[in-house]
């Protein structure tokens, strides 16, 4: 129960229509299949090491190893791209996920596990259409420039994705690890990205990386939408214009930094996420990795209530937010607006407890 009403609010969370703005493929896979593709791959890899990579207290692996071991050891043919991608869309749909955009690592599909883009974005793209029709959710591509790699190495995938151009890719982002990866190295592939008709988002300001690198993004690479976006809640006047321009950020309830670098006592109370929406920031909760971080979309909605002390009502304008800033058209747009909140309401009176 939480305060203002009887509500099950696991049940609550459960049936809120959603859309997923902030996934990454790789980052969803089923301790399962990570194991049947890694033996059928003959990846060095124990599946006491793969059960590693799924644990998350004490020392672990780390989320970023696990996806880059998927690259280089696991994924091999377009089928195990389509049993991943099925698979994601299968999970989020059993939470009432009705559009999800995921984030799809291009470079490492190519140089690492050696899968031409095409037949790559085929086999997702087909593994997207299967799930429609099974399942009722539409699943949208984010292509993403993997940050640790060169700025030619962003170029080249805006390159392949435009000589490819399939219209379940909607936009483009970037991934991986921020530090002393800043955004600005990236501005001609963002710029190529738009000219080819690209939305385009970025992760920024995620691993306690200044907020000038939110900045960048907004101004410089003229991103329609941030992901994660923390470090804004050291620049108030900043987050004021970003809150001001209506910009919408794609947040992260189990961030690994944070729960690496707060203390647990601390930990919810001091959580940028807390602070964004004190300061007035337009917020919506997504998984991020959602196998590695043993989270579920209605998880990570409930946790907005219970780690950050977010209301019904702000979750209602979460929801809201985040049918804001998918990269979907007006006219949809309206109709899943009225849609969604009449689901919400009817989510809230179906989980009221008499």
């Amino acid at each position: 129960m939480i305060p203002g009403g009887p509500l099950d609010l696991e049940a609550f969370c459960q049936a809120i229509p959603k859309v997923e703005l902030h996934c990454h493929l790789l980052g969803t896979v089923r301790p399962a299949t990570f194991k049947a593709l890694a033996h059928a791959a003959k990846a060095p890899l124990s599946d006491e090491e793969i059960d590693g990579f799924y644990v998350r207290v004490g020392r672990f692996a780390g989320v970023l190893k696990a996806l880059r071991t998927l690259d280089a050891n696991v994924l091999r043919t377009p089928d195990d791209l389509h049993r991943v991608t099925y698979e994601y869309l299968e999970d989020a749909a059993a939470h009432n996920v009705r559009y999800a955009e995921f984030f799809w690592n291009p470079t490492g599909t190519v140089h690492r596990s050696g899968i031409p883009y095409d037949h790559a974005q085929d086999a997702i793209v087909r593994a997207i259409h299967d799930a429609t029709a099974d399942h009722g959710i539409i699943g949208r591509i984010v292509v993403a420039i993997d940050r640790e790699a060169s700025p030619a190495a962003a170029l080249e995938m805006v390159g392949w994705a435009r000589a490819h151009r399939r219209p379940e890719v909607v936009g483009l982002g970037i991934d991986y690890n921020e530090v002393d990866h800043p955004p600005e190295r990236f501005a001609e592939a963002y710029a190529a990205a738009r000219n080819a008709g690209l939305k385009t988002t970025a992760h920024a300001g995620e691993f306690g990386m200044p907020w000038t690198n939110i900045r960048t993004a907004v101004e410089e690479l003229q991103v329609d939408r941030i992901d994660h976006g923390y470090t804004i809640v050291d620049a108030p006047d900043y987050a004021r214009r970003c809150a001001a321009a209506g910009v919408v950020f794609t947040v992260v309830p189990t961030n690994s930094y944070y729960l690496r670098t707060l203390p647990p006592e601390r930990w919810a109370l001091d959580h940028p996420i807390r602070r964004m929406q004190e300061m007035g920031l337009r917020v919506h909760p997504n998984t991020d990795d959602p196998a590695f971080h043993l989270v579920t979309p209605s998880g990570a909605w409930r946790r907005m209530v219970d780690d950050f002390g977010f209301s019904i009502e702000q979750l209602r304008g979460c929801m809201l937010n985040g049918l804001d800033a998918a990269w979907i058209d007006e006219s949809t747009r309206r109709a899943w607006r009225a849609e969604f909140d009449a689901g919400f309401d009817r989510a809230q009176a179906l989980s009221s407890r008499p």
